[in-house]
C-alpha cells in the first residue's frame, strides 16, 4: 500500500545502516525520499564495510519509491542549507525529516576498551559534531520549511545510551542532549502542528554491528549480554524502524507521541509491523529480552517468559549510572 505517495522526506546519513534501511523502508510506501551522506558513489571504507547514496537510490527504487541523492557533509552548515533550499525548489513541501547522520562510528570503535580519559578529546567532536549538532541544524531548515504548512514529522535517530552507559561518555551524553532536543523542540513546534519524536532502535544488526559480532573473541563472547550479541538475539534489521517511521509519518494522532521517547520494538507491535525476515522482536525493556539475556537457556524458548515492558520507573531507578538528584548523606 503506497500511503505515503506524494509526502517528501528526508533522510541524513543513508550510505548505509539505519539510515539506509530507513530510506527503503519509506520508498516502500512510494515517499519520495532525498538521502544525504558523503560518499556518492559505490565504495569500501577502510573498515571493509561498502555503502553509497548510489546503493541506497537503487535499493529505495526497488522497493517502490522515488530516491534523490544528494552529496552532503553534515560538519558543513553551508551544505545542508542548500540541500534544503534545493528541497524547496524543487518540490515546495517537506513533510519528514529523519535525523540519523552519525559521523562517531570509528572513533568509539577506535576507543573500544579505554577510558574517556585516554582517548583524545577529539572524541567529544566526532561523536557530537556530525550525530547532535548536525541534528539541530537540519532542524532547523526542516522546520522553516514545515512551519508555513502547519505540519510534519521530525524524527530523531537516539538510543538506549541516553538511559545508562553504552560505549563512552561522550556517546551518552550526545543521545541524552538529542532526546532532550527532541523534547524542547516539541514545545515550541507544538502550535505549528509539527511533531518532533526521537526514536530508540533495538539492537540493529547494521553491517558495522555485523562485523562486530562476527570479530568478538571466545572470551568476550563468554560473557552473558555478549553472547547475545553473538548469537544475534532479538536483532533488528534497519528496516524495522523505517517501516515504523512510515508508520508514524501516515498517522494523524502522531502529534500525541510529540516531545517522546518511541521504542522501535514496541510501535512495531502497536502498529502490527513485522521486520525483513516476518519476525517481531521484542522491546529492550521487556522481561522476554531481559531474562533471556541474563540466563541464556531461555534465549531458545523466548515464548516461556511473559512480553511484559518494565515500567520507566523502575528503569531509571536500575540504572545505575544514570544521574542522582538529592543531597549526599
Amino acid at each position: 500500500m503506497k500511503h505515503l505517495e506524494g509526502k517528501i522526506t528526508v533522510v541524513t546519513g543513508a550510505t548505509r545502516g539505519l539510515g539506509k534501511g530507513i530510506a527503503i523502508a519509506l520508498g516502500e510506501v512510494g515517499a519520495t525520499v532525498y538521502i544525504t551522506g558523503r560518499t556518492l558513489e559505490r565504495s569500501t571504507s577502510d573498515d571493509g564495510v561498502s555503502g553509497s547514496l548510489q546503493e541506497t537510490q537503487l535499493a529505495v527504487e526497488q522497493a517502490g519509491g522515488v530516491c534523490i541523492p544528494i552529496q552532503v557533509d553534515h560538519s558543513d552548515d553551508e551544505q545542508v542549507r542548500l540541500l534544503f533550499e534545493r528541497i524547496q525548489d524543487e518540490q515546495g513541501q517537506l513533510d519528514l525529516l529523519v535525523n540519523n547522520a552519525y559521523a562517531g562510528v570509528q572513533a568509539l570503535t577506535d576507543a573500544a576498551g579505554k577510558p574517556f580519559w585516554e582517548s583524545e578529546p577529539s572524541l567529544w567532536d566526532a561523536c557530537n559534531n556530525v550525530g547532535l549538532r548536525s541534528h539541530y541544524v537540519a532542524s532547523i531548515f526542516a522546520a522553516r520549511m514545515m512551519t508555513p504548512h502547519q505540519q510534519g514529522l521530525i524524527c530523531t535517530i537516539s538510543s538506549w545510551g541516553s538511559l545508562s552507559y553504552i560505549f563512552s561518555p561522550p556517546y551518552g551524553a550526545g543521545k541524552s542532549a538529542c532526546d532532550r532536543l527532541v523534547a524542547d523542540m516539541a514545545i515550541e513546534l507544538k502550535p505549528q502542528n509539527i511533531a518532533s519524536l526521537s526514536i530508540w532502535p533495538g539492537i540493529v544488526g547494521t553491517e558495522k554491528f555485523t562485523q562486530f559480532a562476527a570479530n568478538m573473541d571466545e572470551r568476550a563472547a563468554a560473557e552473558p549480554k555478549n553472547s547475545a550479541i553473538k548469537e544475534k538475539y532479538n536483532w533488528e534489521t534497519p528496516l524495522l524502524t523505517g517501516r515504523v517511521i512510515a508508520a508514524l509519518t501516515a498517522d494523524s494522532t502522531v502529534m500525541r507521541r510529540s516531545g517522546r521517547v518511541q521504542i522501535v520494538a514496541e510501535l512495531a507491535n502497536h502498529y502490527g509491523l513485522v521486520d525483513k525476515n516476518g519476525e517481531r522482536s521484542v522491546s529492550l525493556r521487556s522481561l522476554r529480552f531481559l531474562l533471556p539475556l541474563v540466563f541464556p537457556a531461555l534465549r531458545k524458548y523466548p515464548w516461556l517468559v511473559p512480553n511484559i515492558n518494565v515500567p520507566w520507573s523502575l528503569l531509571l531507578l536500575k540504572s545505575l549510572s544514570s544521574p542522582k538528584i538529592g543531597a549526599a548523606e
